[in-house]
């Protein structure tokens, strides 16, 4: 395709998209700044709702600024095959259809930009000398990250985007947080029965029929491994990819040994490093596939080097690539309280000596606060040593509260000088922080 062939296409996408209208979307919690000029960026994985939050903003701005100064580009889009040094026909087309704009009172919206090559060094130019009216997305927190730092100096404002949290997938479903009514306890008590195992990406929640909901989960899983891992990273050992990754989601919530799963290639015939396996490791973080939990230490080296564990982005994906983590449910609840933790902009850390607590989370104030996960603390022996792990952890974090998260149950008592609270995961999650 020429450079004017080019123009042409480009043309006409900017000019589609302005005279489109824009449908209405569910409200997300998150709402960009519009008018702060630095540049705006949204990081997270593939279909957890980055454009449509930049639709929404759109759709704001369509309110006070003219359509014609507002101009969105999806570059997943394969037409969009342009080289690092064809970009600035995106400025060029633009003063072609519109002579008489100002092009600094010009917002532009580029999607998954990380297509591009040298797409950083063309926001600085339009930031330098455009527009500082700049919004991106992308689905690579290491790449954007990196070349954000490199070429965007303290512009830019990140915005990471998950999968709904719960409080957003009552609201979707049209649910109103009222524990006090009989009738809406029983109608959240329900959502976060499906919410545990459909998960929350936005597309997923509107579903009602099963099948359809696991074909497209395994579609996005199918998507990561190829465009975000493969293409990405030039990644030539598909199969040996494939396999950690699953051995990851099977083994949700467990000690990750990286170790044991090369063993387990070997075994099976595959010729591949443990570098490389802590290579996929560190690039399915980076596309937010996986987060990793880190053992509490106060030493940050002895932090990135002691054990570690993964929890999947979305319960969905679990049910959907994993009949076995997918049927349990106390592994659910506990992946499900990490991604909730991770939406709050929390790190995961646990601690695990001669006792175990699942979380330990520092608080915006500063404080420690150690959670349990417990789906159901019926039998004794499960209560006594969920408790005990939660006090070692509240007297190794110097804290005077724990909480233990439960499918149901609900209580407060001292134990040991400790409050322990007890809480159902739908209540504690139910309402945004």
């Amino acid at each position: 395709m020429n450079v004017m062939t080019k123009k042409e296409l480009l043309k006409t996408l900017i000019r589609d998209f302005q005279l489109r209208e824009i449908p209405a979307l569910k409200p997300r919690k998150l709402e960009i700044p519009l008018h702060l000029n630095k540049v705006i960026t949204l990081i997270g994985v593939r279909r957890s709702g980055k454009s449509s939050i930049l639709l929404q903003a759109i759709n704001t701005l369509r309110k006070t600024v003219p359509r014609e100064q507002i101009v969105y580009l999806n570059f997943e889009d394969e037409r969009l095959d342009l080289d690092a040094d064809e970009l600035d026909l995106i400025v060029q087309t633009y003063r072609e259809l519109y002579p008489e704009q100002d092009l600094s009172q010009c917002y532009f919206f580029f999607d998954e930009i990380q297509n591009l090559p040298k797409w950083e060094l063309f926001i600085r130019r339009l930031d330098d000398s455009i527009s500082r009216h700049l919004f991106i997305t992308g689905s690579n927190s290491k790449l954007l990250g990196s070349e954000i730092a490199t070429a965007l100096r303290g512009r830019t404002l990140r915005y990471e985007v998950f999968p709904l949290s719960f409080a957003e997938y009552l609201g979707f479903q049209g649910i109103a947080t009222d524990w006090h009514a009989s009738h809406s306890r029983a109608l959240i008590n329900r959502a976060f029965g499906q919410f545990l195992t459909q998960g929350g990406f936005p597309e997923v929640a509107l579903l009602d029929d099963e099948s359809v909901r696991r074909k497209l989960l395994t579609e996005y899983f199918d998507v990561m491994i190829y465009r975000d891992l493969i293409e990405r990273y030039q990644e030539r050992n598909v199969q040996a990819l494939r396999f950690f990754l699953r051995r990851c989601i099977e083994g949700v919530t467990s000690p990750l040994s990286v170790a044991k799963i090369h063993n387990e290639l070997k075994s099976a015939g595959f010729r591949i490093g443990k570098d490389t396996l802590h290579n996929y490791l560190e690039q399915a973080n980076a596309i937010y596939l996986l987060m990793v939990a880190y053992k509490y230490d106060p030493s940050l080296v002895r932090r990135e080097l002691g054990d570690k564990k993964a929890y999947i982005v979305d319960n969905g994906l679990i049910s959907a690539l994993s009949w076995r983590a997918g049927q349990d449910k106390g592994k659910l609840l506990e992946n499900l309280v990490a991604m909730e933790l991770s939406k709050q902009g929390l790190e995961l850390l646990f601690v695990k000596g001669t006792q175990e607590c699942d979380f330990v989370v520092q608080q915006p104030n500063g404080a420690w606060l150690p959670i349990q996960v417990c789906y159901e603390m019926g039998d004794p022996a499960t209560r006594a040593r969920e408790v005990a792990g939660l006090v070692a952890a509240c007297r190794f974090c110097d804290t005077q509260t724990g909480i233990i998260l439960t499918m149901d149950e609900e209580a407060e008592w001292q134990e040991s000088e400790i409050t322990i609270s007890v809480s159902p995961a739908w209540k504690y999650f139910s309402q945004e922080p």
